[in-house]
């Protein structure tokens, strides 16, 4: 690399629906120092609300149409799904052909979660430094038939960033013996200011109160069909509240029909994905996240940003975020205790109230300056080495 010269950056992800990933990504994208780094991002499939969320400066390439861009012919629709699957399975097998598309050398390659990891250490770049971020609690049952591509991917690394410190503990705990790359935790950054002013934007529609609002995919390991109970539970026993879960997801269907099963159509609502869905938090009573996995997750940052009275499970770096009691409300992942905490959310105004009041001097807790400098430091000295 020429003295003075810009580092050249390349991402690595998948696609860009609405996504903590996705989030983490935007806001290095935002942040990093323009005057020190050219940043490019190459996505396999060109989909999602994000996808043209991307600042000016940077570029972006992608190796297929999403979606949004296919016919809307039923049959003609599978045939470019066909075609785009195997263009996919073409580029996996020839990592050539997405570098020609990129047509540059780059210093350093990012692969912002486990499923971007082979894409980067393929890379026929091989004198780029390559830094993988991972998100996902290694003991998920979920995840344990990828466990051994991903344990394969680690050591190949030049980097393994993680995105808390109960992440990386628990790959040490359950892999002790395996040949780690050099490691840092970084936790995700919050943009306290922006999610403030987005919050400020008008809603056409709000069920009445008492509310509790979540944001996730809706994923099984999100806990919805948990809450679903949960929520059942309450109202047949009279107390009045209404549950809007923002997300997508390929549960969808499931819990649709869940919700059906047990009649609470009106009450528990799936308002699906929202460009903007910090109205919908400043606007509830409060916020809930059921889920059985998490690492760090910006929601509950963003739910606190926002000062709502908030329950969660303890899984991941929530306890690390949340004080029970204190600043939220922390809970297993079990029916019976979501249940409990709204219960106690629903009765009893003091403890709602003594979490309002502690949230009012949050912003403290998060430092964003010091998050990117951290990223910038991790890049430069690869780059020098």
């Amino acid at each position: 690399m020429v003295k003075n010269d810009k580092i050249k950056v390349l991402f690595r992800h998948r696609s860009m629906e609405m996504g903590g990933v996705e989030k983490v990504m935007l806001s290095l994208l935002n942040n990093l120092d323009r005057e020190k780094f050219e940043l490019t991002v190459c996505l396999n499939i060109n989909q999602g609300e994000l996808r043209d969320e991307f600042p000016d400066h940077v570029r972006k390439v992608y190796l297929t149409d999403g979606k949004e861009d296919l016919s809307e012919n039923a049959l003609l629709q599978k045939i470019q799904l066909i075609r785009r699957n195997l263009r996919l399975k073409q580029i996996q097998r020839q990592p050539a052909i997405a570098d020609k598309l990129l047509g540059e050398k780059y210093d350093v390659e990012i692969g912002m979660t486990y499923g971007d990891f082979p894409a980067v250490l393929n890379s026929t770049n091989r004198n780029s430094k390559k830094i993988g971020w991972f998100h996902s609690e290694i003991n998920l049952p979920k995840l344990q038939p990828l466990v051994p591509g991903i344990l394969k991917n680690f050591p190949q690394f030049d980097q393994m960033v993680y995105c808390s410190q109960k992440i990386k503990d628990m790959m040490h705990q359950y892999y002790p013996d395996l040949q780690y790359p050099s490691e840092e935790v970084i936790i995700n950054a919050i943009p306290i200011e922006e999610i403030r002013k987005k919050a400020e934007e008008p809603l056409d529609h709000f069920p009445a109160g008492p509310v509790f609002v979540s944001i996730g995919r809706l994923h099984s390991r999100k806990g919805y069909h948990k809450l679903i109970e949960a929520h059942t539970k309450l109202i047949h026993e009279g107390f009045q509240h209404n549950i809007l879960v923002i997300g997508d997801g390929e549960e969808l269907q499931n819990l649709r029909q869940q919700i059906a099963g047990n009649k609470v159509e009106d009450t528990f609502i799936l308002a699906g994905n929202k460009m903007n869905p910090y109205p919908y938090v400043k606007n509830a009573d409060y916020f809930i996240l059921p889920s059985e996995s998490e690492a760090w997750p910006l929601v509950i940052a963003e739910a606190l940003v926002l000062q709502k009275p908030t329950i969660a499970t303890r899984t991941g770096d929530i306890p690390a975020m949340i004080q029970h009691e204190k600043t939220g409300y922390l809970i297993s992942y079990e029916t019976e205790e979501m249940y409990a905490a709204m219960k106690r959310f629903l009765t009893e105004s003091p403890l709602v109230s003594e979490l309002k009041k502690n949230l009012e001097n949050i912003d403290g807790q998060f430092d964003n300056q010091k998050i990117f400098n951290a990223v910038e430091n991790i890049i430069i000295n690869l780059s020098k080495k």
